[in-house]
């Protein structure tokens, strides 16, 4: 049996879009076993992924470079025996470990100088493949190959059992329709759209029949409290108290999804949600939801995108001046029978 380690990314929603690579590396290489070597914060997406086998913890925190720490992680993983790892990261330090796995096959973008640790390394060709999701999937194929058009979109599957029994843990219920609140953004505040208005959305929302829930991180909490202060007493805060796992089967529940260019917007699209999503400083050029339920909501002013995490010239125009009113006009409401 084959056996591939992949090196994965540390954003949630990168590793979201590296899933169509996965699905690709089973039909290229029947009876394959795809381990991934990833962060802990996103051990519980990948497992919810049918094609990964198993995930090994990641320990070295972004920007550590750890050399004798990554040299025992690697001398572990020679037992594995994989054939092929690849290297999804682009910097020096992520490519150590398949070395000191004695990895015989070592795939990646020829990033930061890596052809002593990638002895297959491939020139990353931008306008050949402008999507980060191609980008990834052309590292599944052979150097020469290019990548098999149209690519799946991700998906992630999930069970009414699963979904049943966190709705009860969390005093949910279903009774109205739900629009899922996603208001924060790892990457900074450039990102994400103002909680004044999301807290203007969630009233016309309510005001039409809806339940609200803000699904977060812990570091969203604070800007969800703020969405709910601003009279939305009824909406649900979960932010910081679900895990991912609980997070993903949540957002299965959602009949409207609003986000923030973010990992829970790619864990949406994933799960085939109706879905408004916010672009600011970022570009849906590069990082789109790959969804036909997602409607990407971003304004083409001069300065946008930046992909800075705060906004270089102080006026935020690029999310301010996309009103509350601009989003609603985009949204189907739904009914519960």
């Amino acid at each position: 049996m084959q056996k591939i380690l992949i090196i994965a990314p540390s954003w949630v929603g990168d590793c979201m879009l590296m899933q169509p690579m996965l699905r690709r590396l089973h039909q290229r290489h029947p009876g394959v076993r795809v381990d991934v070597l990833a962060p802990p914060w996103t051990e519980k997406l990948l497992r919810q992924m049918p094609e990964v086998g198993d995930v090994i913890i990641n320990p070295f925190p972004h920007g550590m470079f750890g050399l004798f720490a990554r040299r025992r992680l690697g001398l572990q993983l020679r037992a594995s025996a994989y054939d092929q790892a690849i290297v999804l990261p682009n910097s020096w330090k992520s490519a150590l470990v398949p070395v000191y796995a004695r990895i015989p096959l070592r795939t990646g973008f020829s990033g930061e100088m890596r052809y002593g640790l990638l002895n297959d390394a491939r020139r990353l060709d931008k306008k050949r493949w402008p999507l980060m999701v191609e980008r990834f999937a052309y590292l599944a194929e052979d150097a020469n190959a290019d990548i098999v058009r149209p690519l799946p979109a991700p998906v992630l599957p999930t069970g009414d059992a699963q979904r049943t029994a966190i709705l009860s843990k969390f005093g949910l219920t279903l009774d109205k329709p739900v629009a899922v609140f996603c208001p924060g953004a790892e990457y900074g505040p450039a990102k994400r759209w103002p909680p004044h208005y999301y807290a203007e959305l969630a009233q016309y929302l309510r005001a039409q029949g809806y339940a609200i829930w803000l699904i977060g991180s812990p570091k969203d909490k604070e800007v969800a409290d703020k969405i709910i202060a601003l009279g939305n007493e009824p909406c649900h805060n979960l932010c910081g108290v679900t895990d991912l796992r609980e997070a993903i089967n949540l957002l299965a529940c959602a009949d409207l999804v609003v986000s923030n260019d973010s990992g829970l917007m790619h864990i949406a699209a994933a799960l085939d949600r109706p879905m408004l999503a916010i672009f600011g400083s970022s570009s849906p050029q590069f990082t789109p939801p790959l969804s036909d339920k997602a409607q990407v909501l971003k304004l083409d002013i001069d300065c946008s995108p930046c992909f800075k995490r705060e906004c270089p010239l102080g006026h935020f125009n690029c999310m301010i001046k996309l009103t509350p009113k601009d989003v609603a006009r985009h949204i189907t409401l739904q009914t519960r029978k």
